[in-house]
């Protein structure tokens, strides 16, 4: 699901009026129909009452549309105009007088220093108080407003954005928002829904779909995309009948030291169960023993060291290479990076202390091949960007160092994005119960078994994070989050892939059905 700027909407609201040869106004009715649908047909005639807060804008319009279905439909509805400006929209002017036309109780016009209405807590708040428009932090009064919704402890509906929120850049105070329940998104979800420091102002989200120009929707590129199983699906390559494991690649995890082989063990296991057709551990020799007998599938090479890889040499060729898990950063194990960076030539994933090794030898990153997947968590991510103001601020400097190295950064959270050619993919599946010690491990080795098989760095990522998360959340439903730990992602890859193949053969049949 693509997920549109601000200024991309406006452009598609402009071109929807134009080639459906209709007005703003009929635009503005269109999208007041579908939340007044979504309310209706969850409150089927309730006479809770409904207390709907517009602003003078388009946002606020949306919610006069909203009270006018509303009252003739006989809904207990009580709306207030934030009256703090005279600068009114044409389209909120127009449906303010259609409000006239079925009610003889007009909307509460609240001056910005009147007293706030009482809400019950069994009450429902519609924000319709600001949209994506907004450009200016707010004042005291509705700051205020903001926090009296939120002390009612009413049931919260945001119209498009939560009021207050902007949609390309943080806010300074958390009370200068509407902290919602749900939000109706127009068009598509708004990239704030995504990212830590503003996620939390909205529980859950919908988007409703307006009717805007096909066209401008399917062709119009975005700086992000939503990923869900119908964005995975197109990309996921099933087995054919005469495949081999010599068809799905040789997958090297380079890593470990003594008392951190278990890292490695689950990246292996994790490349094979991600579908490689064949693994292999390159550790030090404290690792042999315990490797072969925790991960009998794979194969084993050691360095000359006992406790620390202190070289990084083999005979054979492998698909990819999955290196840092678990490696340490002593100096010999630098030299050793960089010596192997210095003359690999296949492609990588680089996860933990290869990562770190990175920041304090900046000049590796010259040496990392095209299109590497870094694969941080949030402290290793600040010691390769360094400290990052806000959320937005870290993606553009995650942008930067991706666009200066041709490299894939995954983004580690609760929706993981991947970047890479200034573009955002942003993950839709896993859970709380991911943080738990060896899931980046088991990350690293999913993605490092994708790309064996033949798919594309980016691909592997992106279908690697998604498999990542799905995969526990399929287990969380067995373990819980707390009682979820990283070898149950593992075990959980296959009920992963099994509802990705299921998802296929549903769409091959469906689709020969049509044919018929």
């Amino acid at each position: 699901m693509k997920i549109f700027s601000k200024e991309q909407i406006y452009s598609g609201d402009k071109i929807t009026t134009e080639r459906q040869n209709i007005s703003s106004t009929d635009l503005m009715e269109r999208a007041g129909v579908k939340i007044f649908n979504w309310i209706h047909a969850r409150m089927q005639g309730a006479q809770v009452p409904i207390h709907i807060f517009c602003g003078i804008g388009n946002n606020g319009g949306d919610g006069l549309v909203l009270t006018r279905h509303l009252i003739t439909h006989g809904y207990n509805v009580h709306t207030y105009i934030i009256n703090c400006s005279d600068k009114r929209s044409k389209d909120f002017l127009i449906n303010y007088d259609r409000v006239k036309q079925v009610t003889k109780t007009w909307p509460t016009l609240l001056n910005c220093s009147d007293d706030f209405p009482e809400i019950g807590l069994e009450d429902i708040i519609v924000d319709a108080v600001f949209g994506i428009g907004l450009n200016r932090p707010i004042d005291e009064w509705l700051k205020n407003l903001f926090k009296h919704f939120r002390s009612s402890k009413a049931f919260t509906l945001s119209i498009d954005i939560p009021s207050g929120l902007y949609t390309d850049r943080p806010i300074v105070d958390e009370d200068a928002a509407v902290w919602a329940d749900f939000t109706l998104s127009f068009a598509s979800p708004k990239l704030v829904f995504f990212l830590p420091e503003t996620a939390q102002y909205t529980q859950e989200w919908m988007v409703l779909d307006i009717g805007l120009d096909s066209d401008f929707l399917s062709t119009t590129q975005t700086i992000a995309e939503l990923i869900g199983k119908f964005e995975i699906l197109p990309n996921y390559i099933p087995r054919h009948k005469f495949s081999h494991k010599g068809n799905h690649g040789l997958a090297l995890i380079v890593g470990g030291r003594y008392g951190m082989i278990g890292a490695v063990t689950l990246a292996c296991k994790a490349a094979l169960a991600a579908g490689s057709g064949l693994v292999s551990a390159y550790v030090p020799k404290c690792g042999y023993v315990p490797l072969q007998t925790s991960f009998p599938e794979g194969m084993v090479l050691t360095c000359d060291d006992e406790q620390m890889i202190t070289s990084i040499s083999f005979q054979t060729q492998p698909s990819v290479v999955g290196i840092g898990i678990g490696i340490g950063t002593h100096a010999k194990t630098v030299s050793a990076f960089r010596a192997f960076l210095e003359q690999n030539k296949s492609p990588l994933v680089v996860d933990a202390d290869g990562i770190n090794m990175l920041s304090k030898n900046k000049d590796l990153l010259k040496l990392l091949p095209t299109q590497t997947v870094l694969t941080p968590h949030p402290k290793e991510l600040e010691r390769l960007i360094g400290v990052w103001k806000n959320d937005f601020d870290k993606l553009e400097k995650v942008k930067a160092l991706s666009k200066e190295h041709n490299v894939i950064v995954v983004i580690k959270g609760a929706n993981s994005i991947t970047v890479f050619d200034g573009k955002l993919y942003i993950n839709t599946t896993g859970n709380p119960g991911l943080a738990t010690a060896g899931s980046g491990d088991v990350l690293t080795g999913i993605i490092t078994g994708l790309i064996a098989q033949g798919y594309n760095a980016l691909v592997a990522a992106i279908f690697g994070v998604y498999l990542h998360g799905l995969s526990a959340d399929i287990a969380a439903f067995k373990h819980g989050y707390e009682s979820l730990i990283a070898s149950h992602v593992i075990d959980h890859l296959g009920p992963a892939f099994l509802s990705l193949l299921k998802k296929t053969k549903e769409t091959e049949e469906s689709s020969q059905s049509k044919e018929k």
